[in-house]
């Protein structure tokens, strides 16, 4: 109540607002949660701009008049498919929107206040899409490139940690055999720019009279001879990583048995340029056996293919938010290995990244990742997540997986997982072989499988297309799919039957035992039910159909709900009369 009544003052401010703002919104009984997400990025985003500590969408006031008439729209009771709304809308928006619900008890009527702090790291983005509030219209941000790039700016993206200039390190702070290195590799970035073959042997010859500055500068690491945080993160000598404090700048290969415990561990500092391949060369590529399609003959293969390994640390590397204070980390388990780094995935969403050819507009260490181009560490940049992933659909290996969630300080994190190897053979192979679907689809088909959450979006577009059946957070591949995968079997227990077939086996048991307890009413159908719900939900549909079959009388309960029976009622052929 106390908090309702702090409202009121906030609320009245709101309502005195000559017209709607690029920060304030009045609704009546809006409860459309994918409209509610689009409002939550709009207004975080319009915050920023506008240089307001809040923004607020608050339901029960008209708009124009802003006269106080009540609302009936709970978000506290409001469902997403089975999640709580709120839950819904922050997996939603990337990076995680900060906002809350309040209800305010006002003398005219319910109120719902949504307040929505502004944008931090980069600008919130709902099902992919980043929104923007202009006036009192909520817009595509990617229609608006002015605003975008002023957005940007202000979120302290143009402020780019990596391309600071290090007072007081000088060029004897780096690694001899780094720099000896950083030579080899420019040479080879300059050859593969360079189409004239001919030219070739005076690259070469050029690039091996280059003094060390010269060399450095050429390559976009340091800047006029002064040393940056890229080039000691690079090149830098183990023992000038104070200079860099209090940024921890580790890579942490971390070996863990099938039970999750650590075996060892170890830490390689700086020069990363040299690091990672002491990091690669740590973990425990075996070569196994690979049935590829059509033959029956295996073939032997490593776990992992090693240009994806190197791709996805030098990626860690380059995306490292270095201020939050972590480590970079790689965990190797027995079937998989995970990379992550601290930080806001700049792009819009994995899926942007495969369907969109080029990078996104701003990264968080820009001049790190020249650095790294021109030393050949990563490809140019857009590149690598995608050439990731079909490489992985080549081998016939799982899709790397990403998640966002942030670390125990609750820091952004970025982790990506490395799958070594074939969870369902014919599957897999039957899926990654058909041409006629783009990566991007046999990216959601392999969250499916995976059991993992599609947008609203993301399933409207696999259901046009005939691939994914069920409903939120349901789904399953469709009987398209399961016949090209050969699990017509698996389809039909994930499909499950109509609500009559469950009905006429309660039906038929209670005409031949006269009764039945709700536990022997379970036996009798929970391994019945689609495999692809939980317990509670199987528990929820045996109870859902009771109720409905009692309501229609074809049973009844009798005695205490804690030990109650189940008898054939009036409607039920053979019941009472």
């Amino acid at each position: 109540m106390s908090q309702s009544i702090a409202l009121l003052e906030p609320l009245e401010r709101l309502r005195s607002l000559p017209r709607e703002a690029a920060t304030v919104e009045f609704k009546s009984n809006l409860d459309r949660p994918d409209e509610i997400g689009q409002y939550i990025s709009a207004l975080a985003n319009a915050a920023v701009l506008e240089g307001h500590d809040r923004a607020w969408v608050v339901w029960g006031v008209e708009d124009g008049t802003h006269a106080v008439k009540g609302t009936t729209f709970d978000p506290f009771v409001r469902k997403e498919g089975n999640q709580a709304l709120v839950m819904w809308l922050q997996q939603m928006t990337v990076p995680r929107a900060d906002f809350a619900f309040h209800q305010v008890d006002h003398p005219e009527g319910r109120i719902v206040m949504l307040e929505i702090h502004p944008a931090r790291s980069a600008p919130v983005a709902f099902q992919n899409i980043r929104y923007i509030r202009i006036d009192s219209h909520k817009t595509r941000l990617s229609d608006h490139p002015d605003k975008e790039s002023r957005l940007w700016a202000m979120l302290g993206q143009k402020d780019d940690w990596s391309g600071e200039v290090v007072h007081g390190a000088t060029l004897d702070d780096f690694d001899h055999e780094a720099v000896a290195a950083a030579r080899r590799r420019f040479t080879e970035y300059l050859l593969k720019s360079e189409p004239d073959s001919a030219r070739h042997a005076q690259i070469r010859a050029e690039a091996e009279t280059w003094d060390v500055p010269t060399l450095l500068n050429k390559a976009r690491i340091t800047k006029q001879g002064k040393v940056t945080r890229s080039a000691l993160l690079l090149l830098g000598k183990d023992e000038a990583a104070h200079f860099l404090s209090p940024v921890d700048a580790k890579i942490s290969w971390i070996l863990r048995d099938n039970r999750n415990r650590t075996e060892t561990s170890q830490p390689f500092g700086i020069p990363f340029l040299l690091s990672t391949d002491k990091v690669y060369a740590r973990i425990r590529n075996v070569v196994i056996e690979h049935m590829p399609d059509g033959t029956l003959f295996p073939t032997a293969l490593p776990r992992y293919d090693a240009w994806v390994m190197r791709e996805a640390l030098h990626n860690c590397i380059a995306h490292q938010d270095y201020r939050l204070g972590g480590k970079i980390n790689v965990v190797e388990h027995p079937d998989r290995l995970v990379f992550s780094n601290l930080g806001q995935f700049i792009p819009p969403s994995v899926q942007w990244m495969l369907e969109h050819q080029s990078p996104p507009e701003h990264y968080r260490n820009q001049w790190l990742i020249d650095g790294m181009i021109r030393l050949r560490m990563i490809d140019q940049v857009g590149s690598g997540i995608r050439r990731m992933f079909e490489t992985q659909r080549e081998r016939f290996f799982p899709l790397p997986d990403y998640s966002f969630d942030p670390d125990e300080q609750g820091h952004p994190r970025v982790e990506l997982t490395i799958t070594g190897q074939v969870l369902d053979v014919k599957y897999t192979q039957m899926l990654m072989k058909r041409n006629d679907l783009e990566l991007y689809h046999v990216l959601l088909l392999d969250q499916v499988q995976k059991r993992r959450a599609l947008s609203p979006e993301q399933a409207r577009e696999l259901k046009a297309l005939k691939l994914i059946e069920g409903r939120s957070p349901n789904y399953f591949v469709s009987a398209r799919v399961a016949e090209w995968t050969g699990q017509r079997a698996r389809y039909i227990r994930n499909r499950g039957f109509d609500d009559g077939y469950y009905r006429k086996l309660v039906v038929d048991f209670l005409q031949s035992y006269g009764q039945a307890s709700r536990k022997e009413i379970d036996e009798l159908l929970l391994a019945k039910l689609p495999e692809i719900l939980d317990a509670t939900q199987k528990n929820h549909k045996i109870r859902n159909l009771l109720q409905a079959m009692r309501r229609e009388g074809l049973i009844q309960r009798e005695g205490p709900k804690a030990t109650a029976v189940w008898r054939l009622g009036p409607g039920a052929p053979g019941g009472l009369s």
